[in-house]
């Protein structure tokens, strides 16, 4: 939970929201992870692709948690989808940066956790694993103009959320104005 709540981070649930719905529609089902048949698919995920077992480090002494391969945000427009969910510890489920401070993309992400953990020589099958599990699920491999669509749309939402949010305090604070002077 936030200790600390901003315009921003609305704005940013809105388009996981979104990155929701579109994931579904391509699925074609609900994938709650949490209840009913997305639930069983996430579990079937876990268990039976990647044998309760972190995809990037293997360990299976943690609890496992989703993780995005392509990032569920507005910088890779990772969809919700069965194809793009792994299941991840706690430690990996951080992803690294590059020098520059972007993130890594999920091969670049899984090949570092792979060295830190002195796991090189796993790789390769790692990245099978995961790109099977893509293909089986059929993640929608998005065109140039698809993939455009949705960084309009999610930004566009993005940008209406913040602003929203900072002209409901607008109103707030003038509401309030008017509450004070009638006392």
């Amino acid at each position: 939970m936030a200790v600390y709540n901003t315009s921003s981070d609305s704005a940013n649930t809105a388009v996981r929201a979104f990155l929701t719905k579109v994931g579904e529609f391509y699925f074609g089902a609900s994938f709650n992870t949490a209840s009913g048949k997305g639930k069983a698919v996430w579990a079937k995920i876990k268990e039976q692709d990647f044998n309760g077992c972190c995809a990037y480090c293997g360990d299976s002494s943690s609890t496992l948690q989703v993780e995005h391969h392509l990032m569920f945000n507005r910088t890779e427009y990772g969809l919700h989808h069965p194809g793009n969910v792994v299941p991840c510890c706690k430690g990996c489920n951080k992803r690294t940066r590059k020098a520059d401070k972007s993130f890594s993309n999920w091969e670049e992400h899984l090949l570092a956790v792979c060295y830190q953990k002195g796991q090189a020589d796993k790789f390769e099958s790692r990245k099978i694993i995961i790109q099977a599990h893509i293909k089986n699920f059929h993640y929608p491999e998005l065109t140039a103009s698809e993939k455009h669509a949705i960084r309009v749309i999610a930004n566009s939402l993005y940008d209406n959320i913040k602003i929203e949010s900072d002209k409901s305090l607008g109103l707030y604070k003038e509401l309030d104005k008017a509450f004070n002077k009638e006392i």
